[in-house]
Protein backbone atom coordinates (compact mmCIF):
# COMPACT_ATOMS: atom_id res chain seq x y z
CA UNK A 1 0.00 0.00 0.00
CA UNK A 2 0.86 3.69 -0.83
CA UNK A 3 2.00 4.95 2.27
CA UNK A 4 0.70 8.35 1.21
CA UNK A 5 -2.47 7.05 1.47
CA UNK A 6 -5.16 6.27 3.80
CA UNK A 7 -8.79 5.99 4.40
CA UNK A 8 -10.49 5.72 0.67
CA UNK A 9 -13.77 7.04 -0.33
CA UNK A 10 -15.99 4.33 -1.40
CA UNK A 11 -19.70 5.64 -1.53
CA UNK A 12 -21.11 8.80 -1.62
CA UNK A 13 -25.06 10.36 -1.06
CA UNK A 14 -27.04 13.17 -0.37
CA UNK A 15 -30.20 14.62 0.55
CA UNK A 16 -32.02 18.09 -0.10
CA UNK A 17 -35.45 19.31 0.86
CA UNK A 18 -37.80 19.76 -1.61
CA UNK A 19 -38.91 22.83 -1.05
CA UNK A 20 -36.94 25.54 -3.50
CA UNK A 21 -37.19 29.28 -2.66
CA UNK A 22 -35.39 31.76 -4.84
CA UNK A 23 -34.06 35.29 -5.31
CA UNK A 24 -37.01 36.43 -6.54
CA UNK A 25 -39.02 34.74 -3.45
CA UNK A 26 -36.33 36.49 -1.33
CA UNK A 27 -37.45 40.00 -3.38
CA UNK A 28 -41.09 39.80 -1.01
CA UNK A 29 -39.65 39.11 2.14
CA UNK A 30 -36.65 41.62 2.77
CA UNK A 31 -35.26 45.02 0.62
CA UNK A 32 -33.22 42.45 -1.73
CA UNK A 33 -33.06 42.49 -5.12
CA UNK A 34 -32.12 39.01 -7.52
CA UNK A 35 -29.37 40.91 -9.36
CA UNK A 36 -27.43 42.03 -5.50
CA UNK A 37 -27.19 38.51 -4.60
CA UNK A 38 -26.17 36.97 -7.85
CA UNK A 39 -23.61 39.96 -8.40
CA UNK A 40 -22.38 39.34 -4.69
CA UNK A 41 -22.89 35.97 -3.79
CA UNK A 42 -23.67 33.77 -7.48
CA UNK A 43 -26.62 32.10 -5.43
CA UNK A 44 -30.65 31.72 -7.33
CA UNK A 45 -32.10 29.52 -5.42
CA UNK A 46 -31.62 27.29 -2.24
CA UNK A 47 -33.62 24.47 -0.66
CA UNK A 48 -35.59 25.20 3.01
CA UNK A 49 -36.42 21.93 5.21
CA UNK A 50 -40.14 22.03 6.32
CA UNK A 51 -41.11 22.00 9.84
CA UNK A 52 -40.78 18.76 10.35
CA UNK A 53 -37.47 17.80 8.95
CA UNK A 54 -34.30 17.65 11.31
CA UNK A 55 -30.78 17.60 10.56
CA UNK A 56 -31.18 13.82 11.61
CA UNK A 57 -33.41 13.17 8.59
CA UNK A 58 -31.82 14.42 6.11
CA UNK A 59 -28.89 12.75 7.31
CA UNK A 60 -30.63 9.38 7.10
CA UNK A 61 -31.02 10.12 4.06
CA UNK A 62 -27.46 10.79 2.17
CA UNK A 63 -26.16 8.22 4.45
CA UNK A 64 -28.56 5.76 2.48
CA UNK A 65 -27.61 6.14 -0.40
CA UNK A 66 -23.84 6.27 0.88
CA UNK A 67 -24.35 3.13 1.89
CA UNK A 68 -25.93 1.91 -1.12
CA UNK A 69 -23.12 3.48 -3.31
CA UNK A 70 -20.46 1.45 -1.45
CA UNK A 71 -22.43 -1.94 -0.97
CA UNK A 72 -22.49 -1.64 2.79
CA UNK A 73 -25.06 -3.06 5.49
CA UNK A 74 -25.22 -0.22 8.59
CA UNK A 75 -24.22 -3.19 10.60
CA UNK A 76 -20.74 -3.05 8.98
CA UNK A 77 -20.55 0.86 10.26
CA UNK A 78 -17.80 0.71 13.04
CA UNK A 79 -18.29 4.66 13.88
CA UNK A 80 -20.91 7.43 12.43
CA UNK A 81 -19.12 11.09 12.64
CA UNK A 82 -21.23 13.68 12.10
CA UNK A 83 -20.76 17.46 11.24
CA UNK A 84 -23.35 19.91 12.08
CA UNK A 85 -23.89 23.24 13.88
CA UNK A 86 -27.59 22.53 13.88
CA UNK A 87 -28.46 19.31 15.89
CA UNK A 88 -31.60 18.22 16.35
CA UNK A 89 -31.21 18.66 20.39
CA UNK A 90 -27.83 19.97 22.39
CA UNK A 91 -27.66 16.32 23.43
CA UNK A 92 -27.86 12.92 22.69
CA UNK A 93 -25.79 13.95 19.41
CA UNK A 94 -27.59 13.89 16.18
CA UNK A 95 -24.91 11.14 15.12
CA UNK A 96 -27.26 8.83 17.78
CA UNK A 97 -30.17 9.69 16.16
CA UNK A 98 -29.03 8.40 12.94
CA UNK A 99 -27.35 5.34 14.08
CA UNK A 100 -31.40 4.60 15.34
CA UNK A 101 -32.62 5.44 12.19
CA UNK A 102 -30.12 3.81 10.38
CA UNK A 103 -29.82 0.39 12.35
CA UNK A 104 -26.25 0.64 13.30
CA UNK A 105 -26.23 -1.16 16.36
CA UNK A 106 -22.34 -1.56 16.06
CA UNK A 107 -20.92 1.85 15.89
CA UNK A 108 -19.76 4.38 17.90
CA UNK A 109 -21.59 8.00 17.31
CA UNK A 110 -21.04 11.60 17.57
CA UNK A 111 -21.04 14.76 16.74
CA UNK A 112 -18.36 17.39 15.26
CA UNK A 113 -18.93 20.91 15.51
CA UNK A 114 -16.63 23.42 13.13
CA UNK A 115 -19.16 24.90 11.26
CA UNK A 116 -18.78 25.00 7.26
CA UNK A 117 -15.22 23.31 7.86
CA UNK A 118 -17.24 20.18 9.44
CA UNK A 119 -17.13 17.94 6.98
CA UNK A 120 -13.36 18.37 6.35
CA UNK A 121 -12.69 17.86 9.92
CA UNK A 122 -14.70 15.04 9.96
CA UNK A 123 -12.74 13.48 7.01
CA UNK A 124 -9.51 13.73 9.22
CA UNK A 125 -10.51 12.15 12.12
CA UNK A 126 -12.00 9.07 10.12
CA UNK A 127 -8.75 9.10 8.26
CA UNK A 128 -6.59 9.01 11.60
CA UNK A 129 -8.97 6.14 12.83
CA UNK A 130 -8.24 4.52 9.71
CA UNK A 131 -4.36 5.14 9.95
CA UNK A 132 -4.04 4.40 12.98
CA UNK A 133 -5.99 0.86 12.55
CA UNK A 134 -8.99 1.64 14.49
CA UNK A 135 -11.74 1.16 13.02
CA UNK A 136 -12.11 0.44 9.08
CA UNK A 137 -15.93 1.16 8.11
CA UNK A 138 -16.81 5.00 8.83
CA UNK A 139 -19.41 7.32 8.08
CA UNK A 140 -18.80 11.21 7.91
CA UNK A 141 -21.74 12.89 7.40
CA UNK A 142 -21.78 16.93 6.91
CA UNK A 143 -25.46 18.35 7.64
CA UNK A 144 -27.58 21.34 8.06
CA UNK A 145 -30.81 22.80 8.47
CA UNK A 146 -29.71 26.55 8.70
CA UNK A 147 -33.20 27.68 7.71
CA UNK A 148 -33.91 26.73 11.38
CA UNK A 149 -31.36 29.62 12.70
CA UNK A 150 -31.44 31.92 10.07
CA UNK A 151 -33.46 35.59 10.64
CA UNK A 152 -35.28 35.92 7.40
CA UNK A 153 -35.85 39.72 8.87
CA UNK A 154 -31.97 39.89 8.85
CA UNK A 155 -31.13 40.70 4.20
CA UNK A 156 -27.69 40.58 4.93
CA UNK A 157 -27.76 36.97 5.98
CA UNK A 158 -31.16 35.36 5.12
CA UNK A 159 -30.29 35.26 1.39
CA UNK A 160 -27.25 33.17 2.02
CA UNK A 161 -28.23 30.15 3.87
CA UNK A 162 -29.80 26.78 3.14
CA UNK A 163 -30.41 23.38 3.81
CA UNK A 164 -29.15 19.40 3.12
CA UNK A 165 -26.93 16.73 3.89
CA UNK A 166 -23.88 14.61 1.94
CA UNK A 167 -22.46 11.43 3.18
CA UNK A 168 -19.29 9.66 2.81
CA UNK A 169 -18.03 5.91 3.49
CA UNK A 170 -14.87 5.75 4.44
CA UNK A 171 -12.58 2.65 4.30
CA UNK A 172 -8.87 1.49 4.61
CA UNK A 173 -7.21 2.30 0.95
CA UNK A 174 -6.63 -0.17 -1.68
CA UNK A 175 -3.36 1.70 -2.19
CA UNK A 176 -4.70 3.19 -5.95
CA UNK A 177 -6.84 5.54 -4.44
CA UNK A 178 -7.22 7.54 -0.60
CA UNK A 179 -6.69 10.75 1.19
CA UNK A 180 -3.25 12.06 0.62
CA UNK A 181 -3.43 14.70 3.19
CA UNK A 182 -5.35 16.91 5.40
CA UNK A 183 -5.15 20.06 6.71
CA UNK A 184 -7.03 22.15 9.62
CA UNK A 185 -6.35 24.79 11.85
CA UNK A 186 -8.24 27.55 13.95
CA UNK A 187 -8.41 31.16 14.64
CA UNK A 188 -10.24 31.68 18.21
CA UNK A 189 -9.44 35.07 17.67
CA UNK A 190 -12.07 35.58 14.74
CA UNK A 191 -14.91 33.84 16.87
CA UNK A 192 -17.68 36.16 16.82
CA UNK A 193 -17.62 37.11 13.10
CA UNK A 194 -19.71 34.53 12.84
CA UNK A 195 -21.49 33.71 15.49
CA UNK A 196 -25.41 32.69 17.25
CA UNK A 197 -24.67 33.93 20.46
CA UNK A 198 -27.64 32.52 22.67
CA UNK A 199 -28.63 28.93 23.60
CA UNK A 200 -25.08 27.74 25.00
CA UNK A 201 -24.00 28.24 28.50
CA UNK A 202 -22.79 32.19 28.14
CA UNK A 203 -26.26 33.19 27.37
CA UNK A 204 -28.83 30.48 27.86
CA UNK A 205 -32.60 30.52 25.99
CA UNK A 206 -34.42 33.50 28.22
CA UNK A 207 -37.55 36.07 27.06
CA UNK A 208 -34.77 38.52 26.97
CA UNK A 209 -32.49 36.59 24.27
CA UNK A 210 -35.22 35.35 22.45
CA UNK A 211 -36.77 38.76 22.39
CA UNK A 212 -32.94 40.51 21.50
CA UNK A 213 -32.89 37.36 18.17
CA UNK A 214 -29.96 36.23 19.90
CA UNK A 215 -30.70 32.24 18.47
CA UNK A 216 -30.30 33.36 14.97
CA UNK A 217 -26.72 33.79 13.16
CA UNK A 218 -25.07 36.74 13.42
CA UNK A 219 -22.16 37.70 10.72
CA UNK A 220 -19.70 40.58 10.13
CA UNK A 221 -20.22 39.97 6.48
CA UNK A 222 -17.14 42.02 5.58
CA UNK A 223 -14.66 40.81 7.95
CA UNK A 224 -15.63 37.19 7.19
CA UNK A 225 -14.91 37.24 3.04
CA UNK A 226 -11.51 38.99 3.58
CA UNK A 227 -10.66 36.25 6.32
CA UNK A 228 -12.05 33.62 4.17
CA UNK A 229 -10.44 34.49 0.80
CA UNK A 230 -6.92 34.27 2.73
CA UNK A 231 -7.56 31.31 4.73
CA UNK A 232 -9.16 29.31 1.95
CA UNK A 233 -5.85 30.28 -0.34
CA UNK A 234 -3.05 29.55 2.68
CA UNK A 235 -5.16 26.29 3.46
CA UNK A 236 -5.09 24.82 -0.31
CA UNK A 237 -1.72 26.08 -0.87
CA UNK A 238 -0.71 24.03 2.32
CA UNK A 239 -2.29 20.85 1.62
CA UNK A 240 -0.98 20.54 -2.24
CA UNK A 241 2.65 21.09 -0.54
CA UNK A 242 2.68 18.54 1.83
CA UNK A 243 0.98 16.26 -0.65
CA UNK A 244 3.71 16.75 -3.14
CA UNK A 245 0.77 17.44 -5.78
CA UNK A 246 0.91 20.27 -7.86
CA UNK A 247 -2.50 22.31 -9.03
CA UNK A 248 -1.47 21.60 -12.35
CA UNK A 249 -2.13 17.46 -11.74
CA UNK A 250 -5.54 18.61 -9.61
CA UNK A 251 -8.51 17.30 -12.01
CA UNK A 252 -10.92 19.12 -9.70
CA UNK A 253 -10.81 21.27 -6.63
CA UNK A 254 -14.53 21.15 -4.72
CA UNK A 255 -14.64 24.40 -2.49
CA UNK A 256 -16.84 25.36 0.16
CA UNK A 257 -19.98 26.70 -1.26
CA UNK A 258 -20.38 30.32 0.63
CA UNK A 259 -19.19 32.82 -1.68
CA UNK A 260 -18.74 32.48 -5.41
CA UNK A 261 -16.13 35.59 -5.66
CA UNK A 262 -13.99 33.72 -2.42
CA UNK A 263 -14.52 30.82 -4.81
CA UNK A 264 -12.47 32.23 -7.37
CA UNK A 265 -9.90 33.86 -5.18
CA UNK A 266 -8.97 30.68 -4.66
CA UNK A 267 -8.65 28.94 -7.34
CA UNK A 268 -6.69 32.24 -8.34
CA UNK A 269 -4.56 31.61 -5.64
CA UNK A 270 -3.16 28.31 -6.79
CA UNK A 271 -3.47 29.26 -10.61
CA UNK A 272 -6.58 26.71 -11.30
CA UNK A 273 -8.48 27.55 -14.26
CA UNK A 274 -12.17 27.75 -13.03
CA UNK A 275 -13.36 24.94 -15.35
CA UNK A 276 -11.97 23.00 -13.18
CA UNK A 277 -13.75 23.78 -10.05
CA UNK A 278 -17.14 22.55 -9.03
CA UNK A 279 -19.61 24.60 -8.21
CA UNK A 280 -23.37 24.66 -7.43
CA UNK A 281 -23.85 27.35 -5.06
CA UNK A 282 -26.61 29.00 -7.77
CA UNK A 283 -28.59 25.55 -6.62
CA UNK A 284 -28.00 25.18 -2.68
CA UNK A 285 -26.92 28.07 -1.22
CA UNK A 286 -24.20 28.06 1.78
CA UNK A 287 -25.14 24.49 3.12
CA UNK A 288 -22.54 25.19 5.61
CA UNK A 289 -20.86 21.46 5.97
CA UNK A 290 -22.86 20.25 4.13
CA UNK A 291 -21.84 21.93 0.75
CA UNK A 292 -18.39 19.85 -0.14
CA UNK A 293 -20.26 16.28 0.34
CA UNK A 294 -23.42 17.50 -2.09
CA UNK A 295 -20.73 18.98 -4.26
CA UNK A 296 -18.96 16.15 -4.81
CA UNK A 297 -21.83 13.35 -4.06
CA UNK A 298 -22.97 15.58 -8.03
CA UNK A 299 -19.11 16.00 -9.41
CA UNK A 300 -19.09 12.02 -9.45
CA UNK A 301 -22.42 11.81 -10.78
CA UNK A 302 -22.02 14.14 -13.61
CA UNK A 303 -18.55 12.38 -14.44
CA UNK A 304 -16.13 15.04 -13.56
CA UNK A 305 -14.16 13.14 -10.85
CA UNK A 306 -13.18 9.76 -12.03
CA UNK A 307 -11.11 7.20 -10.04
CA UNK A 308 -7.53 7.82 -10.44
CA UNK A 309 -8.06 11.56 -10.13
CA UNK A 310 -6.70 14.47 -7.59
CA UNK A 311 -9.25 16.55 -5.96
CA UNK A 312 -8.88 19.47 -3.92
CA UNK A 313 -11.41 19.69 -1.20
CA UNK A 314 -11.40 23.37 0.80
CA UNK A 315 -13.32 25.16 3.16
CA UNK A 316 -13.05 27.63 6.01
CA UNK A 317 -15.89 28.80 8.73
CA UNK A 318 -17.14 29.72 11.73
CA UNK A 319 -15.09 29.57 14.61
CA UNK A 320 -12.84 30.97 12.26
CA UNK A 321 -11.82 27.01 11.24
CA UNK A 322 -10.18 26.07 7.85
CA UNK A 323 -9.93 22.57 6.48
CA UNK A 324 -8.02 21.14 3.30
CA UNK A 325 -8.28 17.70 1.90
CA UNK A 326 -5.81 16.16 -0.42
CA UNK A 327 -7.41 13.27 -1.99
CA UNK A 328 -6.75 10.75 -5.07
CA UNK A 329 -10.16 9.47 -5.76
Amino acid sequence: MDEKLGAMITGMGMAVPEKVLTNFDLEKMVDTSDEWIRTRTGMVERRIADENTATSDLCTEAAEKALKDAGMSAKDLDVIIIATVTPDTLFPSTACYVQRNLGATNAAAFDISAACSGFLYGLTVGDSFIRGGMYKNILVIGSETLSKITDWTDRSTCVLFGDGAGAAILQPSDGKSGIMKTHISSDGRLTDLLIIPGGGSRIPPSHESLDQRLHYIKMEGQEVFKYAVKAMGDAAVKVLKEGGVSSKDLTLMIPHQANDRIIQATARRIKLPMEQVYVNIQKYGNTSAASIPIAMTEAIEEGKLKKGDYCLMVSFGGGFTTGAVLLKY
